[in-house]
């Protein structure tokens, strides 16, 4: 079984690669629940099962180019660990189509039986 430490730095290592598919789709408990501080246009902010955290991650790549990306930790603490996710990215749809963002936010993983059962992601949407 891995600990929330060895899944954390596994996470890492692939989000660094830009392979956060592969983490999704190895590392995340089919059970996996997903939440964003609000609502988003890739759905709700609590996402259950992983067919919609994949989905999520699918509309996320397929709307957004990353042009750089900074993966910091695991910070573990007991079942539960720390990253955090800088992205310098261009969107490639909607509303802000074409504009280059900066995105600097934090997830929080719970790991049970060695699989990430609980993503929770913090940020500031402006202000």
């Amino acid at each position: 079984m891995s600990s929330a430490l060895e899944v954390g730095k596994k996470l890492v290592e692939l989000c660094r690669k830009g392979k956060e598919s592969e983490a999704v789709s190895t590392l995340y408990s089919p059970k996996i629940v997903s939440i964003e501080p609000q609502a988003g246009p890739s759905g709700p902010a609590r996402q259950e099962g992983i067919a919609a955290v994949k989905a999520k991650a699918e509309w996320w790549e397929k709307n957004n180019t990353v042009n750089k990306r900074e993966v910091e930790g695991p910070w573990p603490h007991g079942d539960r660990f720390i990253v955090r996710f800088k992205y310098d990215v261009t969107a490639k749809a909607g509303p802000m189509a074409g504009q280059r963002m900066n995105l600097d936010e934090t997830g929080l993983y719970t790991v049970k039986d060695g699989k990430i059962v609980q993503e929770e992601f913090f940020y500031s949407m402006g202000g």
